[in-house]
């Protein structure tokens, strides 16, 4: 087998297209498919100033590295990356030590937000003290916390290195929950109605898979190996194996779910906003809110 390019030895077959690329033709491949995910979508715009949302990661690490490159190139924007330490005990220290030396190799400003200054407490704690679903926690006090540091560090969008395998497994979740409010919500350029005290997410690797992102990580150094000792949601790791076993039987699969859901997502954004969806804020902290008591301060109480 080679390169279908040039003939050198491949590293990867693309499970779509079941083209084998070499290391080089892989590079270009997967970064000339970021930068016209980003044109396409409008990600980023001149004067933008782009905080990655970074975890020390494979996706994420990856993503500090191409925007950096990106930002070098056009010169156009501000690159910054930020990173919420939940305080997971044998998880959380090796992921940001990683992260630091990425920011580092790359020149990457890096900011740094921890659970116990903000919340008075670590994730470990707060978990033995509820008793609640760790990624129903982490998750809700985890995007307050992003949104809230890049409203406040001047970030006009926020990058995060979610893949077409993340993407592909939310959908078919909503679906599954018929949550149509929140599946409104995916996309590219995520969010329905904009409100100057949020910011916007934006997903440069929304039309890459897991398999490609990972390759590319190993292949620049950018890969680590850690798992969260809390990832494990019952639900999205079905969705997660059933979508596998489709990939490999019936390739492209996740393509198809992915390109399917965009012809829908006009359709889903526009019934939100005629039913009146709107963004508020919360009545306790100010920081955007669907509800007049945001989910994080209810959550804050409950711990209490």
């Amino acid at each position: 087998m080679a390169c279908n390019n040039c003939s050198t030895r491949p590293v990867i077959t693309l499970s779509n297209s079941n083209i084998s690329l070499c290391r080089e033709c892989f590079f270009r491949y997967f970064e000339r498919k970021v930068g016209r995910t980003i044109t396409k979508h409008e990600m980023i715009r001149k004067g933008d100033h782009v905080g990655v949302a970074l975890s020390g990661g494979k996706d994420s690490s990856a993503l500090v590295h191409i925007l950096n490159k990106v930002q070098k190139r056009s010169g156009t924007f501000q690159l910054s990356a930020l990173l919420i330490d939940e305080g997971i005990s044998g998880y959380r220290a090796k992921t940001k030590a990683f992260a630091k030396r990425v920011c580092k190799r790359e020149d990457v400003p890096l900011v740094i937000v921890e659970y116990k200054k903000e919340y008075g407490s670590k994730l470990d704690r707060m978990l033995k003290k509820s008793g609640s679903s760790p990624c129903t926690i982490c998750g809700v006090l985890r995007r307050y916390s992003l949104n809230k540091h890049a409203h406040d560090l001047g970030f006009s969008k926020l990058a995060t290195g979610h893949n077409l395998d993340d993407e592909a497994q939310s959908v078919l979740m909503n679906f599954f929950k018929n949550n149509m409010d929140i599946q409104a919500r995916l996309g590219p350029v995520t969010g329905i109605v904009s409100n100057p005290d949020f910011v916007p997410r934006i997903k440069p690797f929304y039309l890459l898979t897991e398999k490609e992102v990972a390759t590319y990580s190993y292949l620049k150094g950018l890969l680590l190996v850690a798992e969260c000792p809390y990832h494990k949601e019952a639900l999205r790791e079905d969705v997660r194996n059933l979508l596998n076993d489709f990939e490999r039987q019936y390739p492209g699969s996740k393509h198809g779910l992915i390109n399917a859901f965009l012809r829908l997502l006009p359709l889903l954004k526009n019934e939100v906003k005629e039913s009146g969806g709107s963004v508020k804020n919360c009545i306790r902290c100010g920081q955007p809110s669907a509800r007049t008591l945001c989910k994080c301060c209810e959550l804050v109480e409950l711990l209490k």
